[in-house]
């Protein structure tokens, strides 16, 4: 009896503890928009559903953001690619057309416009570049920052230590990447193995008919064995950049994007580990609506329910890089 009481005490003294122990700080995160590249017009929108998931969960917290300048200097017009000799007639009156466009803009380029725009593109570059410091190894370890989110991130960025943040991954850190997030330092082979893809084209946006490689990972979303995506700018990725072998794979096609009567693997989205690190990535993102889950979005071609659906995914996949969220990061080549 003596004994049973003494159990109840310390039971109740735990319980009494706990209730009193601070609750766990989120992880910290700095998430980067900046592009070298074609720049996506759903930035904007990622950016806002990644701060809504952040708050509304309190998992994570966007410590600052690696952002664009937002003023664009003004670009030398370009002149229109010639049609191939097997061009049609409607190609080649496109072409006619678009060259007298281009010689009637660059009739206005007037060397002062030229003078003004080099002034600006290296405005622009600097603040690029002092923005990109946020991610240096010393700048993320003096604020503790737990992971780095590359949101529609493309071209060669402006890290001045490419190698330092790859280690830093390495080292037991998370990193996390939509959709273009791939098109983002091509030649940099220490990105393209840590990231497992890198984009080679895309065609025309498509209905996508996903099928699930974990259903158990928190990445699926609870979205459960296929997932149907209304329309979506789908990825293919350079032969040899993406190998089965090493990663987990969480979503994939049973054909390429484009041609539904081939039998072939096309990955979608996987996770795995890099060194210590934990990396994930998902080649979905292009849309605003898929980022957005805004009934009233202009152009909607996705419901709501696929742009909730697509939040759970990219939220569990942050949460599981950051060590919130159990899941296998273990390579499943067998998978079909």
């Amino acid at each position: 009896m003596k004994h049973t009481v003494t159990l109840l005490l310390a039971s109740s003294l735990f319980t009494v503890m706990a209730a009193h122990l601070p609750a766990a700080e989120p992880k910290r995160v700095i998430v980067c928009t900046v592009t070298t590249g074609f720049r996506h017009s759903s930035i904007g929108e990622a950016e806002k559903t990644l701060q809504k998931l952040a708050d509304e969960t309190k998992a994570f917290t966007i410590v600052d953001f690696a952002r664009q300048p937002t003023a664009e200097p003004p670009k030398r017009p370009e002149k229109p690619k010639e049609p191939g000799p097997n061009a049609d007639d409607k190609a080649k009156a496109k072409y006619a057309e678009d060259t007298k466009k281009y010689e009637a803009e660059l009739a206005k380029w007037t060397p002062e416009m030229e003078s003004k725009a080099k002034v600006l593109a290296t405005t622009r570059d600097n603040q690029m570049k002092e923005s990109m410091l946020k991610l240096t190894p010393q700048k993320l370890s003096d604020q503790h920052i737990d992971g780095v989110i590359f949101a529609n991130t493309t071209g060669d960025l402006p890290l001045l230590d490419k190698e330092g943040f790859i280690k830093w991954i390495e080292d037991g850190h998370a990193f996390m990447a939509m959709h273009s997030g791939s098109d983002t330092f091509h030649g940099f082979p220490g990105y393209t193995a840590m990231l497992q893809g890198e984009f080679k084209t895309h065609g025309a946006q498509v209905p996508a008919d996903l099928i699930a490689g974990d259903t158990k990972h928190p990445a699926n979303g609870g979205i459960g064995e296929t997932w149907n995506i209304a329309q979506e700018e789908m990825y293919e990725f350079k032969e040899g950049s993406h190998d089965r072998s090493k990663v987990h794979v969480l979503w994939f096609l049973r054909h390429p994007p484009q041609d539904k009567n081939k039998a072939e693997y096309a990955g979608v989205s996987w996770c795995r580990m890099d060194g210590k690190g934990r990396v994930f990535y998902t080649s979905l993102g292009h849309r605003e609506d898929l980022w957005s889950d805004d009934p009233n979005l202009k152009d909607r071609k996705n419901p709501v329910e696929i742009s909730r659906q697509y939040q759970a995914h990219i939220l569990g996949g942050i949460k599981w890089a950051l060590g919130l969220a159990e899941g296998s990061a273990a390579p499943n080549p067998e998978v079909k």
